[in-house]
């Protein structure tokens, strides 16, 4: 009997810890991460949710259990990938809720709550990114595509996000989506219009600063880099002490992109304003004038001051036309150039088919092409739309609810008001001779 005791005693412990171990397996990161990539798509499913419940350690474990399979991926062209690099792909983008996270690896929250909860638990700012459609799909808007090829997938930028922000993003609307048939089994597909922001925040979800559209790496981190300066001089301040604080330093930013604006026109030959050129004659400038234009506006009304702190700006961009743009851009090639990584994402992107890779002379072509581009939206994106942030910002205007700040900024700055839900692509007074003219809902 007390040998059939005990061998019950000892088969019920074996029972108990043979549970425990197998809870403690279906927990750990590891496992799941090889459980996340089943074929069975019940248990996939189940591990993958785990996994992004552990934010970037699930992303992590995702990359030590599939290290060289995600570097053969990498190599892969898009369109040549065997059904387990695939599940890999898929896993790794439905944990970061990033499309072509394999060359990222960063981890996006889309619950803003919990993107707060974790940036006061880690002191961190958060990276807030508004766009149309959704990051992880393949056809959200062309700025957040460009985004996950020249920023995210720059291993000094992605490090930079990884390491020192949170990182959100939500969708405004969805990316507005066209296919060209040519009626021979070839389709051409795209998205049309759209923008997109990245909003530097504080914990409590309060602006910092906001970065609007496409801008080269470098420019990008400097960006990051001063956002997050101005983040840490918050610290300690009351709520008082950091509304001065910041509208001071958005004051000052209107007037440092003025100067650096000016100068630039001035070395490729735009001809400056009459009205700077005899401020600069008389020995002001473009922070006295800032200044002096903003005391004269203070009793008028917040529209009063946000265009006297931008008036300069507002010269500048219509003394400055397309060919001087281009011209001011090629002062800065060296803050849109791509890294290895970035190029290596291209390569792949514009090799879909097995047995098939772009060669060097068309790679070269294409980044040499899209780094002009790159280099021309960064200092229009920052001498026009940054400035006029920086004008709303040293207002407080919004500061502290980002999502009616953001409703803003699309309506004024993108141009793309949700009060119009064909985003500026149909007008009822232009006569297509299409029934409906060409509508349907």
């Amino acid at each position: 009997m007390r040998l059939k005791a005990y061998t019950k005693f000892a088969l019920s412990i074996a029972i108990t810890l043979f549970i425990a171990q197998a809870a403690l397996a279906s927990n750990n990161p590891k496992t799941l991460a090889v459980q996340a990539v089943s074929d069975n798509a019940t248990e996939s499913a189940k591990a993958i949710s785990e996994l992004r419940e552990m934010g970037q350690a699930g992303l992590d474990a995702l990359f030590d259990v599939y290290g060289a399979e995600i570097k053969a991926l990498a190599n892969e062209s898009a369109g040549s990938q065997t059904d387990a690099l695939q599940r890999i792909s898929n896993a790794l983008d439905l944990v970061s809720q990033q499309r072509n996270s394999y060359a990222s690896r960063l981890f996006w929250y889309t619950d803003f709550e919990k993107a707060k909860a974790a940036a006061r638990i880690s002191g961190k700012p958060i990276l807030s990114l508004r766009l149309l459609g959704n990051l992880n799909e393949e056809f959200s808007c062309a700025n957040s595509r460009f985004f996950r090829t020249v920023l995210y997938a720059n291993k000094t930028v992605a490090d930079v996000l990884r390491e020192r922000f949170i990182l959100h993003w939500k969708s405004v609307r969805p990316a507005p989506r066209v296919t060209i048939d040519y009626g021979d089994g070839r389709k051409l597909e795209r998205t049309l219009t759209g923008n997109s922001i990245h909003y530097i925040l504080a914990p409590d979800g309060g602006v910092i600063d906001a970065m609007p559209g496409l801008y080269g790496p470098q420019a990008f981190l400097r960006g990051l880099n001063q956002a997050e300066t101005i983040y840490k001089l918050l610290a300690g301040q009351n709520e008082s002490e950091r509304a001065a604080f910041l509208n001071r330093y958005h004051t000052g930013r209107v007037a440092e992109i003025g100067k650096q604006w000016a100068a630039d026109a001035a070395k490729v030959g735009v001809k400056i304003p009459e009205s700077i050129e005899r401020d600069e004659a008389s020995g002001k400038s473009f922070d006295a004038r800032v200044a002096a234009r903003t005391a004269m506006s203070k009793m008028v009304s917040e529209i009063g001051i946000i265009n006297a702190i931008s008036y300069d700006v507002a010269l500048l961009k219509g003394a400055t036309d397309e060919v001087a743009w281009a011209k001011i851009a090629g002062l800065h090639t060296e803050d849109a150039r791509l890294d290895r990584d970035s190029i290596a994402l291209v390569r792949r992107q514009n090799s879909s088919e097995k047995g098939f890779a772009i060669n060097d002379e068309q790679l070269s072509r294409i980044v040499a092409n899209f780094e002009r581009y790159l280099a021309f939206d960064t200092v229009r994106n920052e001498f026009t739309m940054h400035a006029t942030l920086h004008a709303w910002l040293s207002t407080g205007l919004r500061r502290e609810d980002v999502d009616t700040f953001n409703e803003r900024v699309y309506k004024e700055v993108f141009m793309t008001p949700n009060s119009d839900p064909w985003l500026g692509l149909y007008s009822p007074d232009t006569y297509t001779a299409l029934e409906n003219g060409g509508l349907s809902k």
